[in-house]
């Protein structure tokens, strides 16, 4: 191609300046919206539990005693809770959802693959609160009679006799059930982007199925695999309706046998926010503990960049 005179080329970039312009103009602001609500959602919240950060200090996040009758706000036990259920659900999920993942994209072929990726979409956009029922009337009663009587008599120490099937175990399961599908789909397309000539060339020099996989897919797809286990680990940690049903409301309960009951942060905050509307310092509190709630969401996502940016640097 012939190229332009200079004079003619510097009249076409001033021509498309205005266009870039704006491009930059409104790309920056869009980009600069989300930071902007993020910061006023964190400041407001603040402001409206700072009463309760003045009256229960450090106790907020230290302290086991929630009783909103004696104006005792400790959400430890709440913390505990979400993190427990949130955890038993990435060990669940995540093995499962790399299995699934690695059979849609690698094993399965197109006509299985392609449908079962669009199933695996659409349990992804399940409401939460269809999966709360179906944990009360469809899981809990099956686990209960099935999975959970059986651990409970291994004399396993995480698993004491059971008492109503609405636990920290069920809960996790429910979570594990519905972060699945969020961990297999980007899995899937971060398996996805892997070259093919990688992985012709594993298979070329004599590689087996597995082989490859473990040599040419796995070291290539780490930085997803992070960042859609630990978007899972987020969804799980935040989820509120389900985990009410499951994990049996009861605060001040922080133990290591999962088939006891408890409460998470956000379970807390649902079934008591109606009751607290009338208490300012009550309600403050259920605000302060949702304050703690993002703080811990906030940290696992700085978390997730920063083992992606070190994995990409190693590889």
């Amino acid at each position: 191609m012939t190229a332009l005179p200079s004079g003619r080329l510097v009249a076409a970039r001033q021509r498309r300046r205005p266009a870039d312009i704006l491009f930059k103009f409104t790309a920056t602001a869009c980009a600069s919206i989300v930071l902007i609500l993020l910061a006023g959602m964190l400041i407001r919240t603040t402001w409206a539990a700072w009463p309760a950060f003045q009256h229960s200090g450090t106790g907020l996040v230290t302290s086991n005693d929630w009783n909103p009758n004696t104006n005792s706000f400790g959400g430890l036990s709440f913390i505990y809770g979400t993190l427990v259920s949130s955890v038993i659900a990435l060990v669940l999920a995540v093995p499962v959802s790399l299995l699934i993942a690695l059979f849609v994209s690698e094993v399965a072929p197109p006509g299985v693959g392609t449908p079962l990726g669009w199933i695996i979409d659409l349990l992804a956009a399940v409401p939460s609160v269809v999966y709360g029922l179906w944990g009360v009337f469809v899981l809990v009663p099956f686990l209960t009679n099935h999975v959970w009587k059986w651990l409970s008599n291994s004399g396993f120490p995480l698993f004491s006799p059971l008492a109503s099937g609405r636990d920290f175990a069920t809960a996790g399961v429910i979570l594990a059930l519905m972060i699945t599908p969020i961990i297999s789909a980007i899995c899937r397309e971060t398996f996805r982007t892997v070259p093919a000539d990688e992985k012709e060339s594993a298979l070329a020099l004599g590689a087996t199925r597995w082989e490859m996989i473990r040599l040419a897919v796995l070291p290539r797809s780490r930085p997803g695999i992070v960042a859609a286990v630990m978007l899972g680990f987020g969804r799980a940690v935040g989820e509120t309706i389900a985990v009410a049903y499951l994990i049996g409301g009861v605060p001040n309960k922080i133990t290591w046998d999962l088939f006891q009951q408890g409460s998470s942060i956000a379970a807390n905050i649902a079934l008591q926010f109606n009751e607290a509307s009338s208490l300012p310092l009550f309600k403050a509190a259920l605000i302060a503990i949702g304050v703690v709630l993002f703080v811990i969401t906030l940290l696992i996502n700085m978390a997730a960049r920063l083992i992606i940016r070190r994995r990409g640097r190693a590889a």
